[in-house]
């Protein structure tokens, strides 16, 4: 019997998570992306998959499996990655406070130890001791390279499961089966899946209007380290990612340490600043982030914004052997409701997948699973 077929629009990670799943469940995958590479959020992050900012349930769930397939594929020979861990470092009690009990929430389910200074110390040497009353290590989360991965797992997917890949292909309109691209060209499929991260205006743009879905848009930067071959052990955060990830907002102490956030550090919290760092084979450490959160932005990376990361990286990171060698703005599409995802089927075998925020790396594969085995 002739195998069905699939055809992806968009070769960023979710689209690459749901053309792998697709095959694995013996449908014939043709993706098409827009540009000559994907150059879009996908390759514009740490590289972080991290189930430690993943709520208790579906979600987290959802990320244990996601790293899973990552280490799967990595060990494969697909990509280079680092399973490092990562350190929420504290600088004050209600830091701290926020950890311990975050510890007691999680310690049966998760990997998760606090760690005094001295241990601190001993697992990365690159964390600033100075203020420093102790973190909360995991095990869970992993490092890779996005600039790689984006590259090489196109290549892996066409040598292992015989996708199909056309670049600079720009996908003008989709109906039942059909897709027409801006050379006139067109593709049939039994079914489309549309991942296009945050180009939500070109297909389907009167479905997306009304819907509660924002653009949010990231600074990030690349550091040196004069000496390439120092390592910063896990990956390191401070006290602000503690407010960012819904992970930690259930423990009662959660409240005392926003307070706190919002007298000392608005200016922070008004640009969506909380700061952390991954190192990737090479060495080199990407800092950030930002987030601004609107329908459209201007192009312009703000030096103040940057200055802003460097300032607040300084409290919980030793960074003064650090050369700036790339900065750039990222930008993807957040669901403003509980939805952790858009996922519509807006037409027979037409679906659209996107909306994962900031968590693509850490969630795309999982949820590409768990999409394509409903179908």
């Amino acid at each position: 019997m002739e195998r069905k077929t699939a055809i992806v629009i968009g070769a960023g990670i979710i689209g690459l998570a749901t053309a792998r799943s697709l095959s694995l469940k013996g449908f014939r995958v043709t993706v098409y992306e827009r540009s000559y590479f994907s150059n879009g959020a996908s390759v514009r992050n740490f590289g972080m998959i991290w189930p430690i900012g993943q709520p208790e349930g579906a979600l987290y769930d959802r990320a244990i499996r996601s790293k899973a397939i990552w280490q799967q594929l990595a060990y494969e020979g697909a990509f280079w990655c680092d399973p490092v861990g990562s350190l929420h470092v504290a600088n004050n009690k209600e830091e701290w406070e926020v950890m311990q009990e975050v510890h007691a929430s999680m310690e049966k389910q998760r990997l998760v130890r606090l760690l005094n200074p001295s241990l601190i110390a001993q697992l990365s040497p690159m964390v600033n001791r100075t203020n420093l009353l102790g973190g909360l290590f995991s095990a869970e989360e992993m490092i890779v390279d996005p600039r790689e991965v984006i590259r090489t797992l196109p290549v892996y997917l066409g040598e292992k499961l015989q996708v199909e890949f056309h670049w600079n292909k720009i996908a003008v309109e989709v109906s039942s089966g059909k897709v027409i691209f801006s050379d006139k060209t067109t593709a049939e499929a039994d079914l489309i899946f549309i991942c296009s991260g945050a180009d939500l205006d070109t297909l389907y743009p009167e479905l997306i209007n009304g819907l509660p879905i924002i653009k949010c848009k990231l600074q990030m930067m690349r550091m040196e380290m004069k000496d390439p071959s120092k390592r910063i052990g896990p990956s390191l955060c401070g006290g602000l990612s503690l407010l960012h990830y819904k992970s930690f907002h259930q423990v009662s102490s959660f409240q005392a340490l926003k307070v706190k956030c919002e007298a000392e550090l608005s200016e922070y919290l008004d640009l969506g600043i909380h700061v952390m760092v991954s190192q990737n084979q090479s060495g080199t450490l990407t800092i950030g982030d930002s987030h601004q959160y609107a329908n459209d932005f201007e192009p312009f990376d703000e030096t103040y914004i940057n200055q802003f990361i460097l300032n607040y990286l300084k409290s919980f990171m030793m960074s003064d052997d650090f050369n700036l060698v790339q900065s750039w703005n990222g930008i993807y599409a957040k669901m403003q409701d509980e939805r952790s995802e858009l996922f519509l089927n807006p037409s027979s075998g037409v679906y659209l997948l996107t909306g994962v925020g900031g968590a693509g790396m850490t969630l795309s594969f999982g949820l590409a699973e768990e999409v394509c085995g409903k179908l």
